[in-house]
């Protein structure tokens, strides 16, 4: 805990550093024209109304991560990067490709909405998003809402994670990428992805292989992705776009020695999206898209023969997911005078086939524990809903009004207003304030499947929120960008384990409220000398506890750059965390996590070039896990080269 406290020591020590640089050597006037903000009045972002605004309209708590960011951390999977984004926090072993679970503001992983393309990417299943599926190359931008934007979206009481890809070529001379680095463990990540047209036809292709032998205890990876998109004109105001994607990533998860298992996971996604933009006239256009949606996920656990689960090698337990979703969307969006309409619907149907097998142990254990050889269980699920929001922009102000009113055919329907205001300052100044009612549906292992020892509760009710923000953002300091949120979130029908009578027979109930309260901070300055300095701290409360003994946390994170914008980068980033868990975990997390980047362009001519870029993991070989038999790599490095065209 004295570790902890001194973070937050070194956390608020550099800020007040940066903050006294950056006026010393503040610069003259005319220079400040080549200095940027981390938010400009031409910056677009989609997500908080399903329509592009001007970021600084937005009244959400929003962070945007771009293609140029990923590039420069040389990141692998998309926890790599949100690993990155303040109020973010990853339950995740941190090896190659590893499975990772999303936490917004303490909310818990099946809270958070990933989009992809506008498809949910979360599990039918169990609820959350496993994301190590997708891959970074076709990444344009990441657009992360923190707190519940459900006048927009769907069940997404604690945030929305929405990936936008890379848009089809539009010049009929490609460019392009090629890419493989090389690290510990045999890991390597090969990429090449191209854009161009044909003829009329914009197109934009990618293939990626990744491999890991494991950083730590065996944990291998492997996966093969494939991307493509095509935007076809079907006239000077209709256009037609297509997308298809798939991968397969194949994982050792590791030995688990205090339950006495070995598991690993096969997961095969396939997605297809086709959407028509049509401009009706110079005041409203129409979108509709549609989507189809198949993922399949085995879980296999074996046993390692220490004496409690079987024979060494034996099965002792194999659940397989297919999930299949199919759904769509229209947006009819009218801008005139002060402001931006849209009118939008949303439809899915999802099927989720659910096999459970068990190994002979199960099967041989005396009642009520005794299992049948396999379970199956075929739910599915329904939705529709409505939606209408309205940005006007007056002046200084800026008022987002909106909501949405969804239907599913197991919890009913369930109506999610929200109101934001933004307010200009300055120049380089706003105000923001956001209140907003969400909710999340309980997944349909919960309902309809259940599980090993779980039973399903077809009586379930959707959790819902109550949700306050406000911030402040400003760049009027020189040199120096801050921001700062405070949120309060106050949850209702909260979904708890109950132990059952038998304790084999556990069940999902809805009981109890829950608060989550904090405080965001973040700091950045401008490069001064080609150096650049950023920082971030949250801070978040829980209560009552949640089944983990998590009461509060709260994490920092500290960053220094140079970067000559030629061709030479190094960057060096630190993140730390602290959870509160309970001693039954066997966790430790209470050191600073670094990382050390460095890119250097060895040949440029035109439009042409080729960097070599290296990267060393957790350079001082501390230790960041939250169960004890699924520790962190220590220090790892690998190195790579980039060919762009």
């Amino acid at each position: 805990m004295k570790d902890a406290k001194n973070s937050i020591y070194i956390f608020f020590f550099f800020l007040a550093s940066v903050c006294f640089c950056t006026s010393a050597f503040a610069q003259p006037e005319e220079e400040m024209d080549l200095l940027r903000l981390f938010y400009k009045e031409k910056d677009l972002v989609v997500s908080p109304t399903r329509y592009p605004k001007p970021i600084s309209q937005a009244a959400e708590n929003i962070t945007i991560i771009t293609a140029k960011n990923i590039e420069d951390m040389n990141a692998h999977t998309v926890a790599e990067i949100l690993n990155r984004v303040s109020g973010i926090l990853i339950s995740s072993n941190q090896d190659f490709g590893a499975i990772s679970l999303f936490h917004i503001q303490g909310s818990g992983s099946r809270h958070v909405l990933v989009m992809l393309d506008g498809v949910p990417w979360n599990y039918l299943n169990g609820g959350s998003a496993e994301t190590n599926s997708i891959p970074v190359g076709i990444i344009e931008r990441i657009e992360i809402i923190k707190g519940p934007a459900l006048s927009a979206w769907s069940s997404s009481l604690g945030g929305v994670i929405n990936i936008i890809t890379k848009s089809a070529g539009k010049s009929e001379k490609p460019d392009g990428s090629i890419s493989a680095s090389y690290g510990k463990s045999d890991s390597l990540d090969y990429r090449v992805q191209v854009a161009s047209k044909a003829g009329s036809v914009g197109y934009y292709l990618f293939a990626g292989y990744q491999k890991s032998d494991g950083l730590r205890d065996s944990r291998n990876f492997d996966n093969t992705s494939l991307y493509s998109k095509f935007k076809i004109p079907f006239s000077k105001s209709v256009n037609i776009g297509i997308t298809m994607g798939c991968s397969a990533p194949q994982i050792e998860l590791g030995d688990f020695p205090s339950v006495d298992i070995t598991q690993t996971g096969d997961t095969r996604t396939f997605f297809g999206t086709a959407s028509l933009d049509a401009l009706l006239n110079k005041d409203l256009s129409l979108n509709f898209s549609v989507y189809n949606f198949k993922q399949k996920s085995v879980i296999t656990n074996n046993s390692l023969g220490l004496g409690s689960t079987g024979f060494a090698g034996e099965l002792f337990l194999n659940t397989s997911f297919i999930e299949e979703t199919t759904g769509g969307s229209g947006k009819l969006v009218w801008i005139h005078g002060i402001h931006t309409a849209v009118l939008g619907v949303d439809f899915s149907r999802g099927k989720l086939d659910q096999t459970i097998t068990a190994g002979s142990y199960l099967q041989s254990l005396p009642p009520p524990y005794n299992e049948p050889p396999t379970t199956k269980t075929h739910p599915d699920i329904n939705k529709w809903a409505i939606f209408v929001n309205d940005t006007i922009a007056i002046d200084r102000w800026t008022i987002t009004s909106g909501i949405r009113y969804d239907h599913n055919d197991i919890t009913s329907s369930f109506v999610s207003p929200s109101v934001g205001v933004t307010y200009k300052l300055g120049k380089d100044s706003i105000l923001k304030a956001s209140v907003a009612r969400g909710f999340t549906i309980p997944p349909l292992s919960w309902t309809s499947g259940g599980a090993l020892y779980l039973d399903p509760n077809p009586s379930l009710d959707p959790e819902e929120v109550w949700s306050y923000q406000a911030g402040a953002e400003t760049g009027a300091i020189n040199y120096l960008w801050l921001k700062a949120a405070v949120f309060h979130h106050e949850l209702k029908n909260a979904l708890t384990l109950a132990y059952g009578e038998p304790p084999a027979n556990d069940i999902y109930i809805n009981e109890g409220k829950v608060r989550r309260n904090g405080i965001e901070i973040e700091a950045a300055t401008v490069a001064i000398y080609n150096v650049s300095m950023s920082a971030g701290f949250v801070y978040i409360d829980i209560n009552p506890t949640n089944e983990r003994g998590l009461g509060c946390n709260y994490a920092c994170d500290i960053g220094i750059r140079y970067d000559d914008k030629k061709s030479f980068m190094v960057e060096l980033f630190g993140n730390y965390m602290w959870l509160d868990l309970d001693e039954s975990s066997m966790a430790e997390y209470d050191d600073f996590i670094w990382d050390f980047n460095l890119n250097k362009r060895i040949r440029s001519k035109e439009k042409t070039a080729t960097e070599l870029f290296l990267t060393a993991h957790n350079i001082f070989n501390k230790s960041r896990y939250t169960y004890g038999d699924s520790k962190n790599p220590g220090t790892w490095i690998e190195a790579g080269i980039r060919f762009n065209f």
